[in-house]
């Protein structure tokens, strides 16, 4: 009796998991494009790493991410949901899609890196030249040094040794 019991839980099981297969979503009649798709998953995942690092400056200004680029691609919340749904059914679509989108993201991170290592120039560049500033107010602290230094050794001279002049050069008797 046990065994045939078993026999019917895995055979009630077996055909429960067949019956239960997810139906394929009707194709919307207002679907996105994939490439339009794969422009707003690019803003969506831009603009979930702005939420990360910046989300204070996002919800200080007013913007809502998803109004934004619902307004951007003058789409709604429904429309991207059913082409969502519509795109992930099927693996491969979707796979094909956020394949796009990393390489985009791979791009721009190619480009800004660019951008990021010219600044580090420019800025060692600076550094060099303060580095030379720096260098060459050290040469006039030295020679003010000097100079100073050389006046202590200069012998103080009374008023009376010294001989007045006029304006032609002759010595002015007094």
């Amino acid at each position: 009796m046990i065994k045939q019991l078993k026999y019917m839980l895995i055979l009630a099981l077996v055909f429960s998991c067949n019956t239960n297969s997810i139906e394929k979503p009707n194709k919307p009649s207002n679907l996105i494009g994939k490439a339009k798709m794969v422009d707003i998953i690019y803003d969506m995942s831009l603009f979930t790493a702005a939420k990360g690092v910046g989300k204070w400056n996002i919800e200080n200004k007013g913007i809502s991410p998803e109004d934004f680029i619902y307004e951007k691609y003058e789409i709604d919340s429904m429309q991207f949901v059913l082409s969502n749904a519509y795109y992930s059914y099927n693996t491969e679509n979707l796979e094909g899609i956020y394949n796009k989108v990393n390489e985009r993201l791979e791009q721009e991170k190619v480009y800004f890196d660019s951008i990021i290592k010219i600044e580090d120039i420019e800025r060692g560049r600076l550094n060099e030249k303060q580095r030379e500033n720096r260098e060459s107010l050290d040469e006039i602290k030295a020679r003010d040094h000097k100079i100073r230094n050389s006046k202590k050794g200069i012998k103080k001279i009374n008023r009376d040794q010294l001989k007045k002049t006029d304006t032609s050069g002759q010595l002015i008797r007094q």
